[in-house]
């Protein structure tokens, strides 16, 4: 018996790095996954990994899985794609936000299409898929919103680091609102039973989007592998409201908590 028998987990951006690791994570503990990003076959992307391989390795692995392709920059493909989940396994039981779309650009430099583009996909999208999984989750009295962030919503400091100058200000504002959504969510649904947790890397993981951005290399001296992240996201998805809501966590640290 796996820790998630009988859940339906929604995991968005489950294409290809983190969001990859949590669907398998959570298949290989039970869950029926729903893994959704815009990349279902080979060739829709310039990078590596597609919603196909992340279903093949799960039922490869014995698990249960469905891909439901989403571009959840558009209302109405979030809409269909949590329809489409309840058609085939019924009411979410745990929502992983993980999607992003990121352009490391300085403030003064960013347009207002990347702008709008990278709110819509990394804070408006988990404020609606929320709003739609939510009453389901209210009616069994029981569910799980987790929702990925990055420690580039921390305040920088001031004179500024070396990293100042990369262009992350507008990326660590989505993640830094994302964090106080998470915060809010949990006190207004912290009666009906259902957790909210912000879950952040504490080292950056090495995925096919970090690489591509410069962020890490393959083999840095200060990475974390994205299974540490699965391990992380899945004890947050187990855990009652009552023992494990409202958190902005941080990989290693919340496992070095948990196993105390």
């Amino acid at each position: 018996m796996g820790v998630l028998d009988g859940r339906v987990a929604l995991v968005t951006g489950a294409s290809r790095g983190i969001g990859a690791v949590i669907a398998a994570e959570f298949a290989a503990a039970g869950a029926r996954v729903a893994a959704s990003a815009r990349t279902l076959e080979a060739g829709a992307n310039r990078l590596p990994g597609t919603l196909r391989d992340t279903i093949d390795g799960i039922r490869a692995a014995g698990g249960t899985a469905a891909a439901f392709a989403a571009d959840l920059s558009v209302p109405g493909d979030r809409e269909r794609l949590v329809e489409q989940v309840r058609e085939r396994y019924g009411e979410v039981d745990i929502l992983v936000n993980n999607a992003a779309v990121t352009y490391f650009t300085p403030v003064a430099d960013f347009t207002a299409r990347r702008f709008a583009l990278m709110f819509e996909v990394q804070v408006t999208a988990p404020a609606h898929l929320a709003q739609l999984v939510i009453p389901g989750m209210r009616a069994r009295g029981r569910g799980w919103i987790l929702n990925i962030s990055s420690v580039a919503a921390r305040h920088p400091p001031i004179p500024p680091g070396p990293y100042a100058g990369l262009g992350g200000t507008v990326y660590g504002m989505c993640k830094a609102a994302l964090e106080r959504f998470s915060t809010g969510l949990a006190a207004e649904l912290y009666a009906d039973g259902i957790a909210v947790n912000a879950l952040a890397p504490t080292d950056v993981v090495p995925t096919p989007g970090t690489l591509f951005h410069g962020l890490v290399t393959e083999d840095g001296p200060d990475t974390e592998p994205p299974e540490v992240m699965a391990a992380a996201a899945l004890a947050l998805c187990q855990a009652p409201a009552s023992e494990l809501t409202g958190r902005v966590a941080y990989s290693q640290e919340l496992l070095a908590e948990l196993a105390r």
